[in-house]
């Protein structure tokens, strides 16, 4: 007798909040209906749900997300680059201790190589009419990122074969819960044919109907909760085995909101900032920001930067700063709104010529103009770019580190973004041969820091 089962997943969320209620709205309708037609139901989340850029999440450090997949009815979720690298270790270690769904991360280990409690390889669903479906999941190799924060992670590919080996014995569906991004996704599919099902994250790829590679469907619904994924399988375990698998998307904005849903939105941005609440330092005057020249707060940002970095000298963004701050007393939620990143300091070694490269590119690309967002950078434009213990006369050309001329065949430390050695605005910059990364601290920290440092 052929057997519906019924899946749908989320992927890179990122706190993106406004259509949660809709989405929460739909899941428990759609759980509720189908159970009540006696066919199994299963909700996955594929990474990226916590973002740090929303006071819920930054408030509740993630707790607070994992409520809201509680109350949605998720059966199992994988970590993104957001929830691994965003967290400080004990606070990972401890985000998913009230989930009531599985968390499974096959290529997450502790610093000793043992796996954390919270992370399994793999497990092993049962539908109502006994037909066994084995799921596994790895997130993205950001190994050198996460060992600076007491994790270990393991090749994914090569960690995903070991576990999908395992379920080819015990399991008669297996799905891959994946946050690696398209093309490894594909990858999988084509080295691994017993993989029945693929949902994906990472690169916010969408899929509107699945895409099949070989005997494997791949489900992808892009980020911020614009689509929600539905998958559904059919199993006949008759006389000849067979599975059939129709992947499709839910716009959510087609969907009903709720009543309530705009007091729920809100009531979550209320909590993130009653919790955010703690005063930092008291102004005596208030600090204002531009994107399009010279301001104070950016500049602030800048020199806290190569303090906190130690580096021969700055650089960053302009477009980092979101809100200026008033007169009078300045809380984490202040601080918070106007630096709302997940972005981390880094520096880079440079050669002069590099670093007169990087100048060049910054001031005559119009880079200043960009609109972007991803990156860990969530704001509107890249704005200006700031400089501390940098010079730069355009109308002769002159470039001064420290107060001394450039010397191109010398090497300097650049204090700036970890974004900046992810994307291609600054090629020398991405591709420096030496790269220091400061983890878990965002810019924000080192904005308080400097903060408390002038005024307490």
């Amino acid at each position: 007798m052929r057997e519906k089962i019924h899946i749908y997943h989320t992927n890179d969320v990122h706190s993106h909040f406004e259509k949660w209620p809709r989405i929460r709205k739909f899941l428990k309708e759609r759980k509720a209906l189908h159970e009540a037609n006696g066919e199994d139901v299963f909700i996955f989340d594929c990474g990226d749900f916590v973002d740090r850029w929303h006071s819920f999440t930054e408030g509740t450090l993630g707790k607070g997300n994992v409520e809201l997949l509680n109350d949605a009815g998720y059966t199992a979720v994988t970590l993104g680059n957001n929830e691994g690298l965003t967290l400080p270790h004990d606070v990972l270690n401890h985000l998913y201790d009230e989930a009531d769904f599985e968390v499974l991360a096959a290529n997450v280990y502790l610093a000793g190589g043992t796996r954390p409690s919270w992370a399994l390889p793999y497990q092993i669903f049962k539908s109502s009419r006994g037909t066994k479906i084995g799921v596994t999941a790895a997130t993205a190799y950001y190994r050198p990122l996460y060992k600076l924060l007491g994790w270990e992670l393991s090749e994914p590919l090569a960690e995903l074969e070991k576990q999908i080996a395992e379920l080819q014995k015990q399991a008669d569906i297996i799905i891959v819960l994946s946050h690696l991004g398209m093309d490894d996704d594909e990858t999988i599919a084509e080295n691994n044919p017993r993989v029945d099902l693929i949902l994906g994250g990472h690169t916010h790829h969408v899929f509107m109907n699945g895409k099949k590679v070989n005997h494997t469907t791949l489900g992808a619904a892009g980020r911020y909760g614009e689509y929600i994924g539905y998958v559904k399988a059919e199993v006949d375990k008759g006389p000849f085995f067979w599975k059939n698998f129709t992947a499709s998307l839910v716009d959510t904005a087609i969907l009903d909101n709720p009543p309530n849903a705009g007091e729920y939105i809100k009531d979550l941005e209320e909590i993130g900032k009653d919790l955010l609440q703690t005063e930092v330092v008291t102004l005596p005057e208030p600090l204002n920001y531009s994107w399009a020249e010279q301001s104070e707060l950016p500049a602030i940002l800048c020199e806290a930067l190569y303090k906190w970095c130690k580096a021969d000298c700055a650089l960053i963004n302009s477009g980092l700063i979101l809100s200026a701050l008033e007169k009078g007393k300045v809380t984490k939620y202040d601080l918070h709104q106007m630096l709302p990143h997940p972005i981390n300091p880094c520096v880079v070694e440079l050669s002069g010529a590099e670093l007169e490269e990087v100048l060049h590119i910054s001031e005559d690309s119009g880079l200043s103009d960009l609109e972007f967002q991803g990156l860990g950078f969530r704001g509107v434009m890249m704005g200006k770019l700031v400089y501390h213990e940098i010079e730069y006369d355009k109308d002769n050309g002159s470039i001064k580190v420290a107060g001394k001329p450039i010397v191109r065949e010398k090497t300097y430390s650049l204090a700036t973004l970890d974004m900046f050695t992810f994307g291609v605005f600054l090629p020398p910059i991405k591709n420096a041969r030496r790269k220091i990364y400061y983890l878990p601290e965002f810019v924000r920290d080192l904005m308080e820091w400097e903060l408390k440092t002038r005024y307490l």
